[in-house]
């Protein structure tokens, strides 16, 4: 009787031995959907990673900023994240050279995330071998990302959470509350998490603007820089004083020279740390709402 438990147990730890290592090897993709700022007839790019697995995942989108390379090291990092935790990962190349109001930044959005079109960045990445879209779609973004990610549930209601970097509801001259202000949108504030710094630029520049926008977007108003609901939903402000370079600007997860800085460098305390603004919590806290 013991040999034979014995023997059972030892199976168990041999196949749960085998999961982890297969867990941690990943496949790098690439693939294209067609997308633009209206008619979604341009070939724009995907580049993924999955598990090396013959199981079925869900599915991550990652989406850069204004004038970002689509592939850059932010957008990597959290696909490399997010394939290791299990997911069919990607990030998607869209029509980002320029900003835009609600309805052109709406039309982006749903070229990405358009359930009933077989040519959507979606579509593309649920089709794969590996993605079961019935689990869940989370998404995350940077800057107009954000706000696409944002949309994201608006065109799919597979989405289930969002985090953005750099999100608001108006930027610069663009005011965007009509469709991402908390209520005025699909995704609910209790499935959004967004992490801006105390400068942003594109949102006021300092601390209490950048808080107003916050709580325009969440529907939070704490009067802090952190604002997280029980559930992990809600809001943080980064400070200069977190932020390697000294400057928690639109671009802090940058290692030097904010917006400025090297796309592909990118601070230590975002990509490894595990403070409230960094990559890992922020992603992991995404994974809360998908089945694996």
């Amino acid at each position: 009787m013991k040999a034979t438990l014995l023997a059972k147990l030892v199976t168990v730890l041999l196949v749960s031995t085998a999961w982890s290592a297969q867990a941690q090897t990943l496949t790098s993709f690439t693939t294209t959907y067609k997308g633009g700022s209206g008619t979604c007839g341009t070939t724009y790019n995907i580049q993924g990673k999955e598990p090396s697995s013959t199981l079925k995942y869900p599915v991550f989108i990652y989406l850069v900023g204004t004038s970002e390379t689509y592939n850059n090291g932010s957008a990597l990092a959290a696909v490399d994240e997010m394939a290791s935790r299990g997911y069919v990962a990607a990030t998607v190349q869209y029509p980002n050279s320029s900003f835009g109001d609600c309805t052109t930044l709406s039309a982006r959005s749903k070229c990405v995330f358009d359930s009933a079109s077989a040519s959507s960045a979606v579509a593309a990445l649920c089709s794969r071998a590996a993605a079961d879209c019935s689990k869940g779609i989370v998404v995350a973004g940077f800057s107009q990302g954000s706000i696409l990610s944002i949309l994201s549930k608006n065109h799919d209601t597979r989405v289930q959470a969002a985090y953005g970097l750099g999100a608001g509801v108006q930027y610069s001259f663009y005011d965007l509350r009509a469709c991402v202000a908390n209520g005025k949108r699909s995704l609910s504030s209790a499935r959004l998490r967004a992490v801006n710094g105390e400068a942003d630029g594109f949102l006021g520049s300092s601390e209490a603007n950048v808080r107003a926008q916050l709580q325009e977007l969440t529907g939070r108003g704490c009067t802090g820089t952190s604002c997280f609901a029980a559930d992990g939903s809600g809001w943080y402000i980064v400070k200069h004083a977190e932020v390697s370079d000294g400057n928690a600007d639109h671009c802090y997860m940058r290692a030097t020279g904010g917006c400025n800085g090297s796309q592909s460098s990118l601070d230590q305390k975002w990509l490894n740390g595990t403070y409230d603004w960094s990559v890992d919590p922020n992603l992991q806290w995404l994974t809360g709402f998908t089945a694996r």
